[in-house]
């Protein structure tokens, strides 16, 4: 990979910065070209929309789209889902999060709704919300991460305080306790 430089605009806020901040300017030239260079350049490719279906018919174990909309599991599966328009690619997408797993490019997502990697409102992964262990989490384990999520989330917080999210956390918490 070449070693990419700092552009002059750049240089510019970093000269901002050191006179306003009192921060070495070279300390920040050498983040900066650490930053620059370590930036993933490639996005991982998206998967074709055939391969999007070859996975889900694999995971309800069918051959094609007639048989997948025929099978009572996809049936029961979908139940309570938005309508799904099978001629879309986003909701092939939707039905690989749902049922296959994580998307090329969406492994150890950032940002306000994600929570240990997962974005919490595109994939119900409660176990990996929730930091446990699906096979050895004990009931108290299970109480505690979903108190520290909770007191986190919970709309009364200032700081980190918020009702989707909190919502999204107590379904997730409910799901687990249903199986546990």
């Amino acid at each position: 990979m070449a070693k990419r430089s700092i552009s002059p605009a750049i240089l510019d806020r970093i000269q901002q910065l050191s006179s306003s901040e009192g921060i070495d300017a070279r300390t920040l030239e050498t983040f900066a070209l650490f930053v620059l260079n370590n930036q993933r350049t490639k996005k991982p490719k998206a998967l074709s929309m055939q391969a999007l279906k070859d996975a889900v018919f694999a995971h309800f174990e069918v051959k094609n789209t007639t048989a997948l909309r025929k099978s009572g599991a996809f049936k029961m599966a979908t139940d309570g889902m938005d309508t799904l328009n099978l001629r879309l690619k986003t909701s092939w997408e939707q039905l690989h999060r749902q049922f296959v797993g994580t998307l090329p490019g969406e492994a150890s997502q950032v940002g306000d709704d994600c929570i240990n990697g997962i974005d919490i409102f595109e994939y119900f992964k409660p176990w990996t919300v929730f930091g446990l262990d699906a096979k050895t989490a004990s009931d108290e384990e299970i109480k505690q991460a979903y108190r520290q999520l909770s007191k986190k989330y919970h709309p009364d917080n200032k700081e980190s305080g918020s009702a989707r999210i909190f919502d999204r956390i107590n379904l997730m918490y409910r799901s687990i306790a249903a199986e546990a």
